[in-house]
């Protein structure tokens, strides 16, 4: 009788997933040992690392897996940790048995990456890609953030994560999850958050390439890389390590900022990059008295990045989107409370929202075609 309620016991941990690496606790080697003695479940569960931070998490899962099991009616659970050889054998899982790899450069990978780009700093970049990440979590993509602004990193504060670290495990690394996006960013790995990172040009491709490679990211649909303004060694490395990754320009409607944004959507052309199109952020709001458009920032930057960028590369790059200037943008960056989330109805949120539709949708091809062929 016993040895059936063990088997029932087995069955229902298949039910309960690590919360971080998302596997089943079988899958993942972590389940030890089961025993059933007078309607005592006495569990015992491998811990990836010792103070795993997931550890109160997972005895409420596997306590809610088991009372379908009328039989138990208390569970004993006992938490020990893996030694290194089951660690390197969850890392060959994850990892699908291959070395360390960049999953996205893969042939078989099915993840949509996109880097968010601009000419100059102060355009609104980080902000337009951590509302965008969120809004497209809200439709049920699964969604990445790495912050590739590694002297100017902000995405942490802007999904709500500053002082958040990725558990470890020896040189594996779980990205933090924030309002249903993963977040890697060069800010979770320095010592103290105001340290300044001070890295030459080769290092910085290094540290891309760790930081794509060293983190489980799991199964994407879209991975939104936060760029850093210009044209330099990050931007030329992205389109060395990621030749199928894709580009948005981002640019305010000022003329001048237009100019130089420009030069994002050139660098992307001659790394033979897909730019997907030119998003305006801070474009006309609404007079809160009359109702009016005001034009804080000048009018025209998107369209003329568009327009540029269609001229050079010899096809149709469009304006796919107007982000209203608010406030309430900035004020939700600087909580840490994305407007996507605070204000779901307001013209911002609708305007990334729609954005969203533009950039998930993959233009017609050829794959899949019956061609005529004699």
């Amino acid at each position: 009788m016993s040895s059936a309620i063990v088997e029932r016991i087995h069955e229902a941990l298949k039910g309960v997933s690590d919360p971080e690496l998302h596997r089943p606790l079988p899958e993942l080697g972590m389940v030890q040992s089961v025993e059933f003695v007078d309607g005592v479940a006495a569990i015992t569960i491998l811990l990836t690392i010792s103070g795993c931070p997931m550890r109160d998490r997972l005895q409420k899962d596997i306590s809610d897996s088991l009372e379908p099991i009328i039989e138990v009616k208390s569970l004993d659970l006992t938490f020990g940790v893996m030694n290194e050889e089951q660690r390197n054998n969850v890392k060959k899982l994850l990892n699908g048995g291959r070395e360390k790899f960049i999953p996205f450069a893969q042939p078989d990978s099915l993840t949509r990456v996109i880097g968010i780009a601009s000419g100059k700093g102060g355009v609104g970049k980080s902000s337009v890609t951590a509302n965008l990440a969120v809004a497209a979590a809200q439709k049920g993509l699964k969604v990445g953030i790495l912050d590739a602004d590694v002297y100017g990193h902000s995405i942490p504060r802007l999904m709500g994560i500053v002082g958040k670290r990725p558990t470890a495990i020896d040189q594996t690394f779980i990205p933090v999850e924030s309002y249903g996006v993963k977040v890697v960013s060069m800010e979770m790995f320095k010592p103290e958050r105001s340290d300044a990172v001070a890295f030459r040009g080769p290092m910085l491709h290094k540290v891309l390439e760790q930081l794509l490679s060293d983190a489980y990211w799991g199964d994407l649909d879209l991975l939104l890389l936060d760029l850093p303004p210009g044209t330099g060694d990050i931007a030329i490395s992205l389109g060395q390590l990621l030749p199928a990754s894709e580009i948005v320009v981002v640019t305010t409607p000022q003329i001048a900022a237009a100019e130089v944004s420009e030069r994002a959507g050139r660098i992307a052309h001659q790394l033979k990059q897909h730019i997907i199109g030119v998003i305006e952020n801070m474009s006309d709001s609404a007079c809160a008295k009359c109702g009016e458009p005001i034009a804080i920032f000048g009018t025209g930057g998107g369209l003329e990045t568009a327009k540029q960028l269609s001229e050079l590369v010899g096809a149709d790059i469009s304006l796919i989107g107007q982000i209203p200037f608010t406030t309430a943008l900035r004020e939700g960056g600087d909580l840490g409370n994305p407007i996507v989330i605070s204000d779901p109805t307001c013209p911002a949120s609708e305007s990334f929202a729609a954005i969203v539709e533009k950039i998930t949708l993959r233009p017609k091809s050829l794959v899949g075609v019956r061609l005529s062929v004699s």
